[in-house]
């Protein structure tokens, strides 16, 4: 392992190591503009967050909700292409020292060209993909190039996935297992779903070393301390994006999404304040 592959993972044990999880932060690429989008990523990362997840606008979004979908529809709006994701992943790196992957559908990947789209992506910086639709069983070519230039292959399981089914994906991935915490798309929830934790544990019992961060529903510094003390990384996306679009204008979005990764880094560190 070499690389900003490397830098992911002994990002994930480090926070492991002080005894706590990892805080993976979500943000879309070309919202609300490119220029403004790099800027947030920044800020999060700057404010508290370990990773970023940069997010591919796609126009059919399957696993997204409503938050994330109305931020997309704001970015391809206004033009947002794969090379704008490319300088957003490269930017936010350079300016952080952070790992930093893209999220994103398989189809824009296709279309684009697998080499040609791992090779940008490793050349700007960037740790790998997660790729929430593409199954194990058709990733073969994805994973040959993405080997090639030590990027991160990051699978989705959901509760709904049989242990071979786990074990399967585990044993084909690489950097961390992302565990989708409930059926459905993702989305702010009041509560953090009962079967996270159980799918965690199912995971884990696969043998995988990986480390499996939760997201999904995930949006306050109670929640992120409540996962926290059963997986190994929380992750935050529609928290974040929603802040961004109920803010006034672009600064006011930045001051937001800075104060709400400062309180999620203090809930993966076990010092969130109770709810209730």
């Amino acid at each position: 392992m070499s690389g900003n592959l490397q830098l992911l993972a002994d990002t994930l044990a480090a926070a492991k190591s002080e005894g706590r999880a990892a805080l993976i932060a979500y943000l879309p690429a070309g919202f609300p503009t490119v220029d403004g989008g790099i800027e947030a990523v920044k800020a999060v990362l700057d404010s508290g967050a370990d990773v970023v997840e940069v997010g591919l606008p796609h126009s059919d979004p399957v696993l997204d909700g409503p938050v994330i979908q109305t931020a997309d529809d704001i970015a391809l709006r206004g033009g947002v292409k794969i090379a704008d994701v490319m300088r957003t992943v490269r930017e936010a790196h350079t300016a952080t020292g952070k790992p930093v992957l893209v999220m994103t559908y398989w189809n824009p990947i296709d279309r684009y060209g697998v080499e040609r789209f791992t090779a940008e992506l490793a050349e700007a910086g960037g740790a790998g993909c997660i790729l929430p639709d593409l199954p194990v069983q058709e990733s073969a070519l994805w994973r040959e190039h993405a080997e090639k230039h030590n990027l991160a292959t990051v699978f989705v399981v959901a509760p709904s996935s049989k242990d071979a089914r786990l074990a399967e994906i585990t044993a084909a991935g690489s950097g961390f297992v992302y565990a989708a915490s409930l059926m459905g798309v993702t989305g702010t929830r009041e509560s953090v779903s009962s079967q996270a934790e159980d799918l965690v544990r199912r995971t884990r019992a696969t043998g995988t070393g990986l480390p499996v961060c939760v997201g999904l529903g995930v949006s306050n510094a109670a929640q992120a301390a409540e996962v926290a003390g059963f997986a190994d990384g929380v992750i935050v996306g529609s928290a974040f994006v929603k802040r961004m679009l109920d803010a006034r204008d672009e600064a006011a979005g930045l001051a937001a999404v800075r104060e709400l990764a400062a309180d999620l880094a203090e809930g993966v560190r076990g010092r969130a304040p109770q709810a209730g």
